[in-house]
């Protein structure tokens, strides 16, 4: 499966990375008239639309702008059509033409909480073989104190004076056409319908604290680097009522003194001598269960690959795995003594000269005079 690689947000909407949040704003706002596949019919407007929707979804949330400054398309991962929060039809049309006494509720319904980013880091080892980790998470939370209500408990919030509870205000406005009505939200209680004259004493009637909670979460054996282990629900709350987002455990593998992946294979690298590749051998390997044999056929030459089946990476989601492949590479040797230079000698002598008898003897003697055997 080919995965498309997302554009810049900034570049979607045309602005510099270091546009304020009102250039941000304005510039969805003019481009989401152009594009919103109720006004553009044009093959490809409303993929543009979802498009712009994504980038504004991100560059108008101070948070999720930061992180993704910091970190790219991966530091919002998760960010999708649910999270949008540009402006609609309604909003458009208003910023175009105006109300036209059109009455829409300016009250928003439930609406899901914000996805959350933990970055864990394993070793080798556990990545493979798996492990369970206890983490921290700081998010929002409801107040305890007040419900989530905002107001100091044993008070209640009374109901706004300037829209009397409904959430908006009204403005006759006297056109050629005729009068014509706007309804906005209410600049005071900002759409509530109420107001709260004693706020909560332990978030200032915010509804929300920020508290840290632990979870343990169990790692499969193996994921990579790039591996994300979504935990529904542990996310930001919802507002009015909706969802929590989600948090989503981004894994980092650190690297191993001798093995690294290759998809679902594990590469290992070793040295023989050059009596080893000439006589063969049986060396002992590491892998990530234990040691294993291999045997060195005679006349095996550097860059060969020996495939140990079913000994690499497990596969995710499947009752499998990888191959462990052992790369060997032949060292020539160095800091020779005198002995194990006369005997290579012989043996240089001995190999040039095709049809000439050989010593006996002579590669027993080599290999077990040159270091490393």
């Amino acid at each position: 499966m080919t995965v498309a690689t997302k554009r810049d947000y900034y570049e979607i909407l045309g602005v510099p990375r270091q546009a304020s949040a009102d250039d941000v704003r304005l510039a969805y706002r003019r481009l989401a008239k152009q594009y919103h596949p109720d006004i553009n019919k044009e093959n490809g407007a409303e993929d543009k639309f979802k498009e712009l929707s994504e980038a504004y979804a991100v560059l108008s949330d101070e948070e999720k702008r930061a992180a993704y400054d910091r970190y790219g398309h991966a530091g919002v991962t998760g960010v999708g059509a649910q999270d949008f929060s540009g402006f609609g039809m309604e909003d458009i049309f208003e910023s175009i033409f105006g109300n036209f006494g059109m009455r829409t509720s300016s009250r928003r319904g439930p609406r899901r909480g914000a996805d959350l980013r933990y970055d864990l880091h394993l070793t080798f080892e556990e990545a493979i073989a798996g492990v369970e980790r206890e983490i921290e998470i700081t998010r929002h939370e409801i107040c305890s104190a007040c419900r989530g209500g905002g107001a100091e408990p044993g008070t209640t919030p009374i109901r706004c004076t300037t829209c009397r509870g409904t959430g908006e205000v009204r403005q006759v406005r006297q056109t050629f056409l005729g009068s014509m009505v706007n309804v906005t939200t209410c600049p005071t209680c900002r759409g509530a319908g109420e107001t709260i004259s004693s706020p909560c004493h332990t978030c200032h009637g915010l509804t929300l604290v920020r508290q840290t909670r632990r979870r343990t979460i169990s790692v499969p054996p193996g994921v990579d680097s790039g591996t994300q282990i979504r935990l529904s629900g542990e996310g930001e709350p919802g507002t009015n009522g909706g969802p929590h987002g989600n948090l989503y455990v981004v894994i980092t593998v650190n690297p191993h003194k001798y093995f690294r992946r290759q998809g679902n294979d594990i590469i290992l690298e070793v040295t023989i001598n050059v009596a080893q590749a000439a006589l063969g051998a049986e060396i002992t390997v590491p892998t990530t269960g234990g040691s294993e044999k291999i045997k060195i056929p005679v006349g095996t030459q550097s860059g060969t690959v020996f495939h140990l089946r079913g000994k690499g990476a497990p596969i995710l989601q499947r009752a499998a795995r990888g191959d462990l492949r052992v790369i060997v590479t032949v060292a020539t040797p160095t800091g020779l003594n005198a002995e194990q230079k006369k005997l290579l000698k012989e043996l240089s002598k001995s190999l040039s000269e095709e049809a000439a008898p050989q010593e006996s003897g002579l590669l027993d003697r080599l290999r077990g005079a040159l270091p490393g055997d």
